[in-house]
């Protein structure tokens, strides 16, 4: 018996015919058109042969045309529709394969694989290969490569010809402000607008020194970013429209929205001093308080008992009361001792945190002086001795808050209130030297979405904290 040759490979294509009995797998047969031998099959000839008679890609289209919006990188979904894709993405490939499977469904065929070959993204030309299967003689099913050129033809959609013919041509604008003297939240916002998408059916974004103009042509897609933004973050929300034209015939008004957010001015790792009748109306909470989260409410702690308290913006606007020192005051300090106290755990928002009593020493007086402050933290759980935290310093700090002063006559008032631990970075490393994992982001780096705040290069502290807010 001769031993039965392997069918050869073939360039462009690979042909497969049906698996074969195990009986039949020492068998043989003669090719009734070449004559050599080969694994028996119901056409009775070879894959060589069989390939040079039949073409299972005629019929199917080489050349084909999508259409595409430059301005919101779109795809035209005939008849009316437009996707969003990005390059060589699956959305994408849906798109074009959608453009070739009625003609390829008629032949009888149907795709095995798909997959994008490289072209220049200034040649405008988009193409795929695909593997084409289809049944041919007596069964036998054949699978073939073929590439398929899109050429693609640049149109704005219907939303951005408008936007281009009429900038002004909105219905309704959101103005996100808050009143800081830093932009942290308004950057952490901005970042989770890029990541959820929330922003992308917007006509245009404008920048201003408060915050962010966001102009949309439908009300409804204004509304859904009110929704949003008032879940990730404490807003005080205003609505107003203004009548822009009337028909008396048909009795329909055409209005311009206005939606006024006005976020929390408290932002995390932020240190309040409660006035005496809000500290009251807490329950005795405080004075002094740290807001440890922020999401659509505030949690301020209190680090002599650890009790923790949540308020909604309605019971912010009851209150309304201001930080007395933010992020941007924050010192840095030596761990050097920290004893704990079990009975002093409380878990908020997920986040676990233990009382605790920490010896530290800023980090600017080592080597100058011997001064060591003994403080009541909740960062038990992550300060050792050698840690570095960032704290507000209250021993040598100069306010002008009349009730803390008042407070200060009567009350012993920490020298220093902890707010988190920080983590020192190596020379030409981005990792901190703790070896927890952190990315290292440059300020050019990040990646400012709808791109309307300005970054001051000089602002690395405020970066820094996005990036760990981020958890980047």
């Amino acid at each position: 018996m001769v031993p039965s040759p392997q069918p050869p490979a073939l360039s462009g294509g690979t042909m497969f015919l049906p698996p074969q009995p195990r009986a039949s797998a020492a068998c043989t047969s003669i090719c009734c058109t070449c004559g050599v031998a080969m694994p028996p099959n119901a056409a009775n000839t070879c894959a060589r042969c069989l390939r040079a008679r039949v073409d299972i890609t005629e019929g199917v289209p080489r050349h084909a045309a999508v259409v595409y919006c430059p301005a919101c990188s779109s795809y035209l979904q005939p008849p009316r529709s437009w996707l969003r894709a990005a390059p060589e993405s699956p959305e994408l490939m849906q798109i074009l394969l959608r453009r070739v499977h009625r003609q390829i469904a008629r032949l009888g065929a149907a795709f095995a694989a798909a997959e994008f070959v490289f072209t220049e993204p200034h040649s405008k030309r988009l193409k795929l290969r695909l593997r084409v299967r289809r049944e041919v003689l007596h069964g036998v099913t054949m699978e073939q490569a073929h590439v398929v050129e899109f050429t693609v033809h640049d149109r704005l959609c219907d939303a951005c010809g408008r936007a281009q013919a009429d900038p002004d041509q909105w219905s309704a604008v959101v103005q996100v402000r808050q009143r800081a003297s830093h932009r942290r939240t308004l950057l952490h916002l901005e970042q989770q607008l890029v990541r959820h998408g929330a922003a992308d059916s917007a006509l245009r974004v404008d920048g201003n020194p408060g915050g962010l103009d966001l102009y949309f042509a439908s009300r409804s897609h204004a509304a859904r970013l009110v929704d949003f933004v008032s879940s990730v973050a404490p807003a005080r929300v205003g609505t107003a429209k203004q009548l822009v034209s009337h028909d008396t015939k048909s009795n329909s008004y055409n209005f311009k929205h206005t939606f006024s957010l006005e976020l929390c001015p408290i932002c995390r790792d932020d240190l309040i001093f409660l006035p005496g009748e809000v500290s009251r109306a807490l329950g005795g909470l405080g004075p002094l308080v740290l807001c440890i989260k922020v999401t659509s409410s505030l949690a301020l702690l209190d680090t002599n008992n650890m009790r923790v308290v949540v308020l909604g913006m309605k019971e912010y606007d009851r209150y309304k009361f201001e930080p007395l020192l933010t992020s941007r005051r924050l010192v840095e300090y030596v761990v050097l001792d920290v004893e704990h106290d079990p009975s002093g755990g409380v878990t908020v928002l997920g986040s676990q945190y233990m009382m605790s009593w920490a010896h530290v020493a800023r980090a600017s007086d080592l080597g100058k002086n011997d001064t060591i402050f003994t403080v009541k933290t909740h960062l038990g759980y992550q300060l050792k001795p050698g840690d570095y935290a960032l704290g507000y310093d209250l021993y040598s700090v100069n306010s002008n808050n009349d009730d803390l002063e008042r407070y200060g006559q009567s009350h012993e008032i920490p020298d220093a209130v902890l707010a988190k631990k920080s983590y020192k970075k190596s020379a030409g490393s981005s990792k901190p030297q703790d070896g927890s994992q952190r990315d290292g982001v440059d300020i050019e780096e990040i990646a400012m979405g709808i791109g309307c705040i300005d970054l001051n290069p000089s602002d690395e502290k405020e970066v820094d904290e996005l990036l760990e807010d981020l958890a980047i």
